[in-house]
């Protein structure tokens, strides 16, 4: 940031766009609890890490150097007086990532106004990534027993299991973004958590926050639950909401199915049926195969441009979420600065190559 995070750079601009969502965010997640409020805000430390995330400094000791290099730019750019100490930046890592998570809502809402993208129709899915660390296997792990020799164990990640990427020890994140023909594929929502913590867990909080323009939601099997399905499409006394849950069947009442036995009310058997025939309609198969084109690249895209492909950059439950969201966030900032140069498109690698 010596010379390119001085004032009018492409780096010191994105910490101004980020700076407002930041603030917004902590005004909605605010401190509880005794004692007297932190020397700097949640949103300044928010700051310092995703600007961090963007030089895609992996270590937080090697994050926290850069940052404490080019502390003068920083105090200025965030208007502070002092500069987080090392062990002050290292604890409240951890803990950013609940703010990250309103951040990334807030900007998805940002994007929408500034016409960056449409949520007429948005896809959801979720994503692995190995931890850092050896396998540490399932039978050791549910005995709280480490093997001897074995060094540097994860104990926070867990094993999960998806079609794209097979077993998985590590961790996973969720997102729900656009999927508009000619626009850029733009995040949202954004989650993280350990790998095993299924779909239908984790894509619930999301719903009563889809745009208000979002009329179509498109998901895989692994989301196939009446409740999420009721939850998109009526709401809390039972009235249509003019949304469509598009989303393959899984098997009910069979031996294959790993479902209840127990019998589906009429109501439901009906909306499900309704669900089915819609998703096997012309329409419903058009709409779908927007997925294939957005959500799935996007996984990909993401990680390869935070080097994510391989594994995460943390141990730590706690590291990791706050890792994988600030740099979605980041995500959403290059997307939004991107559109802000002209450039109506998803190719944004070139603006973190030139940080």
């Amino acid at each position: 940031m010596r010379v390119r995070a001085m004032e009018g750079t492409c780096l010191a601009k994105l910490v101004r766009m980020a700076i407002p969502i930041c603030q917004a965010a902590e005004k909605q997640c605010p401190r509880d609890g005794p004692g007297r409020p932190p020397d700097y805000p949640d949103w300044q430390i928010a700051v310092l890490i995703m600007t961090a995330f963007l030089k895609k400094k992996k270590s937080k000791s090697a994050q926290y150097r850069f940052l404490l290099e080019h502390r003068k730019e920083f105090k200025r750019l965030l208007q502070i007086k002092g500069f987080p100490a090392r062990s002050t930046y290292f604890d409240r890592y951890s803990r950013a990532h609940g703010l990250f998570e309103v951040a990334i809502r807030l900007q998805g809402q940002r994007g929408l106004d500034e016409g960056v993208a449409d949520a007429q129709t948005v896809a959801a899915d979720k994503s692995l990534v190995r931890a850092r660390g050896p396998l540490w296997h399932k039978k050791d792990r549910k005995a709280g027993r480490v093997p001897k020799g074995l060094r540097g164990v994860d104990h926070d990640s867990s094993w999960g299991y998806s079609k794209h990427h097979g077993w998985v020890q590590g961790y996973g994140f969720e997102v729900v973004v656009t999927t508009k023909r000619g626009s850029p594929v733009y995040p949202l929502q954004a989650s993280a958590d350990t790998a095993s913590v299924k779909e239908f867990a984790s894509f619930e909080s999301k719903i009563d926050h889809l745009a208000e323009e979002t009329k179509n939601v498109l998901v895989d099997s692994g989301y196939d639950k009446n409740a999420l399905a009721d939850q998109v499409e009526y709401d809390e006394k039972g009235r249509r909401t003019g949304r469509r849950f598009i989303c393959p069947q899984n098997p009910r009442n069979s031996k294959k199915g790993k479902r209840s036995d127990r019998k589906i009310p009429q109501s439901q058997q009906t909306r499900r049926a309704k669900r089915k025939k819609f998703y096997e309609s012309q329409r419903g198969q058009r709409l779908y195969a927007r997925r294939h084109k957005t959500v799935e690249p996007f996984n990909d895209w993401y990680k390869t441009l935070f080097e994510l492909d391989d594994r995460v950059w943390h141990r730590g439950l706690g590291n990791n979420r706050t890792q994988l969201l600030a740099s979605i966030f980041g995500y959403q900032l290059l997307i939004r600065y991107n559109y802000r140069c002209g450039r109506k498109n998803g190719e944004i690698k070139w603006i973190l190559d030139g940080l």
